[in-house]
C-alpha cells in the first residue's frame, strides 16, 4: 500500500538554558556560566522508496532534539540532534501554517522545515566593566512547530493511463518485474504502480473514469499523479465498443483537471488485441490513427508486439 497524502506536525528542538555560575577559586570571582545548545531542526530528505509515507501513518509528530542547557566553568551544552525525515521523490510538503510549498524532486536532496531554538546565554556574556558579576543569563528559545500536508506526486518517466480494465497493470508485468494485480474486473488498481525498465520508470495510474476531475471513481487523487510523467501511453482495450469515445472520455479529464496534461508527449495502445480477430484490429487500428500516428497495437501473449513495445520504450530512453 502507498499512503500518498499525510498530515504531520514537527518542531524544532527547543534551545538550552544559559548558566548562571561563578568562579570558586580566591581571587577569580567571575563568572563561568556557559552558552546553552541550539535546538536541532527538522529536516526533509529524498529517497526512492515510494512506500516512504507509510511510517507517518500511526506517528504524527516529530520533534527534533532540545538543546543542553550550560554548565559551570563556561561549558557549552550540545547541541539539540537534528531530526531527518525520509520522504518519496515528488513529495510536495504545504505548510500549513505558513501557506508555503516545499518540493523533494531528487534522491539525497535535503531541506529544512522547522528551525531548532536558539540557545540561551550564560552570565559570562553579560560581562562588562561596570557588572563584574552579572546574575543574568537567557533561557533557550522554543523550536518553531508547523504542521504539513505531505502529498506524494510520482515522478515517472512514462505513465500508462485509460479507463479501468485497459490492460495497464499486465502491460506493466510484462514489460518489468513488477508483480501488480490482476484480474478481470475493475479498479482491480487502487494505488499507482511502478515498474523499472531498464532505468526508465514506468507508472501504471490506476484506471480513471468520466467525471475523474471532479472526484468521481478514483478521481483526482490520480490525476495528480499524471502530472510528473514526461510522456503518456493511452491504453485502448481492443473490447471497447467506442475506442474513440473512450479515448476522448481520458483526454477531456486530463483538460479539466490541469490544461498541461493533455498536451503532454502521447502514445496510443490498442491493448488486448488477442481478444478481437484481425479485422477488428485493423479497423480499430485505422479509427486510432485519425487521433494520432503513434499507434501501436499490443497483446501481452504476443511476443513479437511487446517486442515493438520494447523497441519504443528503448527509443525514448535514447
Amino acid at each position: 500500500m502507498i499512503v500518498d497524502e499525510i498530515q504531520i506536525e514537527v518542531s524544532g528542538g527547543k534551545g538550552g538554558d544559559g548558566c548562571a555560575a561563578f568562579n570558586k577559586n580566591k581571587g577569580e570571582k567571575g563568572p563561568t556560566g556557559g552558552d546553552g545548545g541550539n535546538g536541532g531542526n527538522v529536516y526533509l530528505e529524498g529517497i526512492s522508496n515510494l512506500t516512504a509515507l507509510n511510517k507517518f501513518r500511526f506517528k504524527k509528530e516529530f520533534p527534533a532534539g532540545s538543546g543542553v542547557d550550560g554548565k559551570n566553568k563556561l561549558l557549552e551544552g550540545a547541541k539539540g540532534k537534528n531530526l531527518v525525515l525520509k520522504v518519496p521523490i515528488g513529495t510536495v510538503a504545504h505548510n500549513l501554517d505558513t501557506k508555503k510549498d516545499i518540493e523533494i524532486i531528487n534522491v539525497g536532496e535535503k531541506i529544512m522545515i522547522a528551525r531548532g531554538g536558539k540557545r540561551g546565554r550564560g552570565n559570562w556574556r553579560f560581562r562588562s566593566a561596570t557588572n563584574t558579576t552579572p546574575r543574568e543569563f537567557e533561557k533557550g528559545l522554543e523550536g518553531q512547530r508547523y504542521r504539513f500536508i505531505l502529498e506524494l506526486r510520482m515522478i515517472a518517466d512514462i505513465g500508462f493511463i485509460g479507463l479501468p480494465s485497459a490492460g495497464k497493470s499486465s502491460l506493466l508485468n510484462a514489460l518489468t518485474k513488477a508483480n501488480v494485480k490482476v484480474a478481470a474486473y475493475h479498479f482491480t488498481t487502487l494505488e499507482p504502480n511502478l515498474g523499472n525498465y531498464y532505468g526508465l520508470i514506468l507508472a501504471d495510474i490506476p484506471g480513471l473514469i468520466e467525471g475523474a476531475s471532479a472526484g468521481k471513481g478514483l478521481g483526482i487523487k490520480f490525476l495528480r499523479h499524471i502530472k510528473r510523467t514526461r510522456i503518456l501511453i493511452h491504453c485502448i482495450s481492443c473490447e471497447s465498443e467506442n475506442i474513440k469515445k473512450d479515448y476522448q472520455i481520458i483526454k477531456e479529464e486530463l483538460k479539466k483537471y490541469e490544461l498541461g496534461l493533455a498536451r503532454k508527449k502521447e502514445y496510443l495502445f490498442l491493448t488486448k488485441i488477442d481478444l478481437a480477430s484481425e479485422k477488428e484490429i485493423k479497423e480499430k487500428i485505422k479509427e486510432l490513427k485519425k487521433i494520432s500516428p503513434d499507434v501501436l497495437a499490443v497483446s501481452v501473449y504476443d511476443k513479437k508486439r511487446l517486442e515493438k513495445v520494447r523497441k519504443l520504450l528503448n527509443k525514448i530512453k535514447n
